[in-house]
């Protein structure tokens, strides 16, 4: 099977995972009503349940991935997303749609790092940076479309939310059964069980706290207690991995300056993208009392310039270098979030207050995302294409995480429609501040490299990898 056909079936699978971090954003109120919910605290699960699990489990399922074959890996993960999405559309109370959500997250956090790891694998190296943007470029399409995909939907029905994604996850499933390619696993030792728990329980217990900050308090014990736990299992994580001979993560990773770089600027930027994405959902129905399907149709000219300057990103790529791009992307990211500080008012202005900060927050997004992605992914060796995705793809989600507790968390309630104005200025200044320190540490940690690992950086992978396999 040829590498673009692979690269249609898993970006089709990636896109379902990356469409549900956000879709059901503009579905709360429909759910609450139709399913009699009177607690926000119960309904948030809704949506944090699906992150807190699909962070927690990408990394310990990405290194199973690279043991077995690619293609069923995948395949797997995919129907179980179905199947969950499937028992989601059908829930009849609150409590058995987070239980399905769980179940669906959990599909996702598979054929995440699975997707990439069998681009990857079946893709000529001289291929694979672009191959890389362009998955990358669907992914953060998926999570740009998801309020605009949801308000279409919830306007049939909010479980269509959920139902959608079976028929075109039926179709990826039978087609890749049909179709990709077998790509063996790697004969690595069987995971490091403690750096797994303690990596799952780190991940997990840090996006729970920073999720639920807000509702239980920052300065609360529980809220205390589990970001604690979630900062002493990482530091036990760390302490683990230098030591142990068979780490979760290959320490040999972390040699790769291009993969490094990339894992740093993907968390940072992950924060002020989440941010973004929430502040323009509560700020159009809230503040200006659209309803879900304006909203979602208002956002769409964003989604639609990412991937036409993911494609302009991987032109620029070999002449200015990975840094400089995503610099740039990430300013013109930083000067749409503070378009909607000065422009937009309390009186419905969807030219002069929205548009322009939706186009130019789009077209940054396409710049940057896919560049970081290509960049850290492309340069992994064959044996950590999942485990590699999975950890970048861990840090992403745990940056979204923080940009949705940072945004709610300054937004604060206000209760004057002159406050809210302030409260989302304030809010999309700092989402502003956050893109360009995004960008500032691209520039600082991968400059004008090429997007290529270097002949150093891989005899240092290697060398590494012989002295802890």
């Amino acid at each position: 099977m040829s590498p673009a056909a692979v690269l249609v079936i898993v970006c089709t699978g990636v896109m379902l995972a990356s469409l549900d971090l956000f879709i059901v954003n503009v579905a709360l109120p429909d759910i609450a009503t139709d399913l009699g919910v009177h607690s926000l605290a119960d309904l948030s699960w809704v949506l944090n349940a699906y992150a807190i699990v699909y962070a927690a489990f990408l990394v310990i399922f990405g290194r199973l991935a690279d043991r077995f074959p690619r293609e069923q890996g995948f395949l797997l993960g995919v129907a179980i997303f179905v199947l969950a999405s499937a028992a989601c559309g059908m829930a009849t109370s609150v409590a058995m749609l987070v239980t399905f959500r769980v179940v669906q997250a959990a599909g996702a956090a598979l054929l995440t790092p699975t997707s990439l790891g069998l681009l990857l694998a079946s893709t000529p190296p001289e291929r694979r940076h672009a191959a890389v943007r362009i998955w990358a470029a669907v992914g953060g399409l998926g999570a740009a479309l998801g309020p605009v995909m949801g308000g279409l939907l919830v306007a049939a029905d909010w479980r269509w939310v959920f139902l959608v994604n079976v028929p075109i996850g039926v179709t990826a499933l039978l087609v890749g059964w049909r179709r990709l390619p077998h790509v063996p696993g790697h004969p690595v030792p069987v995971p490091d069980l403690p750096g797994a728990l303690l990596i799952t329980v780190g991940a997990g217990m840090l996006t729970l706290g920073l999720v639920k900050g807000v509702d239980w308090g920052w300065g609360s014990t529980t809220t205390i207690a589990v970001l604690s736990a979630a900062a002493a299992a990482v530091v036990l994580f760390v302490a683990h991995t230098a030591r142990h001979r068979n780490p979760l993560i290959d320490r040999s990773l972390f040699a790769l300056r291009a993969f490094t770089g990339a894992s740093a600027v993907a968390l940072v930027f992950s924060v002020a993208f989440g941010a973004m994405l929430l502040s323009r959902v509560f700020w159009a129905q809230d503040v200006w009392g659209w309803s879900p399907l304006q909203t979602g149709l208002s956002m769409t000219p964003g989604p639609l310039m990412v991937p036409v300057f993911a494609m302009l990103s991987g032109r620029l790529v070999p002449r200015f270098g990975p840094g400089p791009v995503i610099a740039a992307g990430c300013t013109v990211f930083a000067i749409g979030a503070a378009w909607w500080a000065f422009a937009a008012g309390a009186d419905p202005d969807y030219i002069g207050g929205l548009l322009g900060g939706t186009l130019l927050t789009g077209i940054g997004t396409g710049l940057a995302l896919p560049t970081i992605m290509a960049t850290g992914s492309a340069s992994l060796p064959a044996h950590s294409f999942a485990t590699g995705s999975a950890v970048v793809n861990m840090l992403r989600q745990i940056g979204l995480a923080v940009g949705v507790a940072v945004f709610i968390a300054v937004l604060g309630t206000p209760q004057e429609t002159s406050d809210a104005v302030h409260a989302y200025a304030v809010t999309s200044v700092l989402i502003a501040a956050i893109a360009l320190a995004a960008g500032f540490i691209a520039l600082a940690l991968m400059g004008r490299r090429r997007v290529a690992a270097t002949p150093t950086d891989t005899r240092a992978a290697a060398t590494q990898a012989t002295t802890t396999g």
